[in-house]
Formats: structure tokens, C-alpha cells, sequence
């Protein structure tokens, strides 16, 4: 669905983006993650051809971008840093005039872009579909400058959904939800999903990047430094974890195979939980909890990348 390969972006002498090789399959939840200033909304904005390329290719749904932008945004569904609307229309008439901006043909064939169903005898329907998917189906005629900040990500949801699109690209799509906002929304990708749409989504919620996603992609610094399938980032480490009130007689019976413990928590080297509760248990040992370890994502997002732009430090000897 997305292949880049040595996608690089200047502005100038500042190297914003540095040989990205990005590769989005067929029905992945992607999470493209990294600190801020680290290239992601610009990968974005190439994607989608609002950017050129200094160097590189990129390929969208099989056709090279930018030269066949045209073909393949119709199958698309985007939003890019916040929503974007005309502040003194409803919602739903924003809706209306995005449709209509859409043409009334498309790759699908007659009845829009992405698929029959997208032209103008249905549009009134989809808008309402569409903003009840997202919560808003029950909003009035007030302006959009008077919506909520996460009423207008609601709405520029709904924009990237209105005509049911193949690949969904989403930057900071639950910013100013709260958190049974940012459930309904990762349900909602979800079921997409399991529908046959593949989800592109930057965040900096690793908790709900986890929650969701199959696979993510890391930048730091404008490079790709990691991209792999989220289980296999977060395999079991080879230790286990205990939580034990006797961590003294637990740390004699286990012989120098307690890396690390905190209190009543031992990281034990060894993987065998089961065996390692009974060794425990036989040697009076009182055991609350257990568990093979694993590394969460926000472990390894941290193991591979900097600090972001927006993080000051004061020189060595500066005062204040």
C-alpha cells in the first residue's frame, strides 16, 4: 500500500527526512512513531504529494507519487496535522462541500472516488453515516468555530471517511479526545480495519500505538531506525518477572540468577515460568505473581531515538 525507497527531503542544508524506506502492507495497522522534529509530518505531507521529494521514490496503492497523485488520492483518506474547516459552516456543510470537491467519478467507477456509493444522490446519507461513526451524529447546525477541540478531530475523522477509503492516513488523529473518545476512535480503526482498510497513524500515545497497531515504523533524526511487526519487537526478553514478600529466601534459592530487584520484584534470568513458580514454591517461597518479560513499546522507542526539537538543554557551564 505505501513503499518508499531513499525518500529524503532538504529544506535548504537542513536534512529533514534521510533515506526513508518505508513498507505499509495490505491490511497492517502501521504506527509511525518517533520524538518531535523527527521527520514524520513531512513523510506525511510527501505521501499525499502536498510535498515534492528532494530525492527518492514513493509508491501509493501501487502508482508512483507524485506523478499519479491524482489516481490514487481519490482511494485515500487523510488528516494532517489537525482538521481543517470553514470555521463559519456547520459541520455538516463542510462535509458537503469536501464531497462535492471530490468529483463524482473515480477509480470506483461511477458513483465516486474508492468505490460505488460516493457520488451526489447518496451524499446526504454517507455525511450522516459517516458522522455517526465518529460521535457526531447527533451535532446541530452551529458553526464549526464554536466546536470543541476534539468535536473538529471528530469532524476531520469524518472527512477522511466520507467516501470509504482503502488506505487511511492519520496524524494525531485522537488529539483533544478524551479517553472514551480515544477508545470509540481506536474501536472505529479497528473495525475499518478488519473491513479491508489499511491504517497509516503517527501518534506520540505509544499506550494506544500498542493497543492497536500490528506494526510500526521508528524515525529519529529523519531516519528509519527501526520497522518490524509488534510482536516481534515486543518477544519475550528471556528473563521473568516475580513478586514475591520473601524476596531474601527467593534471591538465596535462585543463586545468582536475580538480575535486578526492587523490593518484593525480581527480574529472574529464564524465560520457564513454570518451572521457575514450582522451583520457588517447593523452596518456600511465596509467590504473588509471575510472568515471562516483555519489552513495551515506549522500552524500545527509547532505546532508538534522541531527545525531540522541542526539548532545550542548557550548555555545559551556562547559567541561568
Amino acid at each position: 500500500m505505501i513503499v518508499t525507497e531513499g525518500l529524503t527531503k532538504r529544506y535548504g542544508h537542513l536534512l529533514v527526512v534521510d533515506q526513508v524506506d518505508l513498507e505499509v502492507r495490505e491490511g497492517d495497522r502501521y504506527g509511525f512513531l518517533g520524538p518531535n522534529g523527527s521527520g514524520k509530518t513531512t513523510v506525511i505531507r510527501m505521501l499525499l504529494g502536498l510535498v515534492y521529494a528532494t530525492s527518492g521514490s514513493i509508491t501509493l496503492l501501487g502508482k508512483p507519487v507524485p506523478k499519479h497523485v491524482g489516481d490514487v488520492l481519490p482511494s485515500v483518506g487523510a488528516l494532517v496535522e489537525g482538521p481543517s474547516s470553514y470555521g463559519h459552516l456547520s459541520g455538516r456543510a463542510n462535509l458537503a462541500l469536501m464531497d462535492a470537491a471530490g468529483g463524482s467519478r473515480g477509480p470506483g467507477g461511477p458513483g465516486g472516488p474508492g468505490g460505488p456509493g460516493g457520488g451526489r444522490r447518496t451524499r446526504r446519507r454517507r455525511i450522516e453515516d459517516t458522522l455517526e461513526r465518529v460521535g457526531l451524529g447527533g451535532i446541530d447546525n452551529r458553526p464549526v468555530k464554536r466546536y470543541s477541540l476534539g468535536m473538529r478531530q471528530r469532524l476531520g475523522l469524518a472527512a477522511a471517511l466520507l467516501r470509504a477509503p482503502r488506505l487511511l492516513i492519520l496524524d494525531e488523529p485522537t488529539n483533544g479526545l478524551d479517553p472514551q473518545g480515544i477508545r470509540e476512535i481506536r474501536d472505529l480503526l479497528v473495525e475499518l480495519n478488519e473491513a479491508g482498510t489499511t491504517v497509516f497513524l503517527s501518534s506520540h500515545q505509544l499506550g494506544e500505538i500498542e493497543q492497536l497497531c500490528t506494526r510500526v515504523g521508528i524515525v529519529d533524526a529523519g531516519r528509519l531506525v527501526r520497522q518490524e511487526d509488534l510482536e516481534t519487537l515486543r518477544a519475550p526478553t528471556g528473563r521473568s518477572v516475580v513478586h514475591t514478600p520473601d524476596a531474601d529466601r527467593a534471591l538465596e534459592l535462585l543463586d545468582g540468577r536475580v538480575e535486578q530487584r526492587d523490593a518484593g520484584r525480581l527480574l529472574v534470568a529464564g524465560a520457564d515460568t513454570a518451572a521457575l513458580n514450582a522451583q520457588l514454591v517447593a523452596g518456600g517461597v511465596r509467590v504473588t505473581g509471575i510472568t515471562a518479560e516483555r519489552r513495551t513499546l515506549e522500552d524500545v522507542v527509547l532505546s532508538v531515538t534522541s531527545s525531540g526539537s522541542d526539548r532545550v538543554q542548557r550548555a555545559d557551564g551556562e547559567r541561568s
